[in-house]
């Protein structure tokens, strides 16, 4: 009887062990995308680091976005073709899962 605990309660406790990182490997990759697509679409205005000014001036800087509004508000812009008030930015749009990617990149700047 007492095998018959220990196997289950083993078990649990390995899943409990792998599912975190899963998460995070996940996560991680996400992150990984978002940041390719901001270097990609966006670094030529905007500063997409943890640090560094924005090459032109008026784009803010990725890391001070969530500051000026919740960055998951987002998504249905990017998925839909971002435009902003000023001619210089071009119309950006991205699938979902990209649009998701990169939400998640602009996420992980807060920290």
């Amino acid at each position: 009887m007492r095998s018959a605990t220990i196997l289950p309660a083993a078990a649990l406790a390995l899943l409990a062990i792998l599912l975190p990182a899963q998460v995070a490997t996940a996560w991680d990759r996400q992150v990984k995308q978002g940041e390719t697509l901001a270097r990609t679409n966006c670094a030529r205005c905007h500063a997409v680091g943890r640090a560094g000014a924005s090459p032109l001036r008026v784009a803010p800087p990725f890391r001070e976005l969530h500051t000026r509004y919740p960055v998951e508000d987002l998504g249905e812009a990017l998925a839909e073709g971002i435009r902003t008030g000023h001619p210089s930015m071009p119309e950006f749009r991205f699938d979902p899962d990209q649009a998701e990617a990169l939400i998640a990149y602009l996420k992980s700047l807060e920290r």
